[in-house]
């Protein structure tokens, strides 16, 4: 295990189980990075973009893979739920967003 799978697996226990969708490893760790990269200003957007790209290799043809303002509302809001998760365990672990790099 390595540290993102340890972060994954606090992003997992912080999500109710029947959202999980089976086979998720590769999911969480997308997640994971997000949590690094964007901690408690991570988005909807920026969550779809990493189911996206987990999808994009499990069903290319999926509906939903698609830019977020393209979404239903309803789609949108099945986000949530991981929004929630990595802004919960960013804060718990003190993981701010990274400044930008100076020109």
């Amino acid at each position: 295990m390595t540290y993102l799978d340890d972060l994954a697996q606090l992003l997992r226990d912080c999500v109710e189980p029947a959202l999980v969708p089976a086979d998720a490893d590769d999911l969480f760790r997308f997640y994971a990075v997000l949590l690094r990269a964007k901690g408690s200003d991570v988005t909807a957007d920026d969550v779809h973009d990493a189911w996206s790209a987990w999808m994009q290799q499990r069903d290319p043809a999926h509906p939903s893979i698609v830019p977020f303002e393209d979404l239903t509302e309803e789609v949108r809001l099945s986000d949530e739920p991981y929004v929630e998760a990595i802004r919960a365990v960013a804060l718990r672990l003190g993981l701010s967003p990274r400044p930008a790099p100076k020109p």
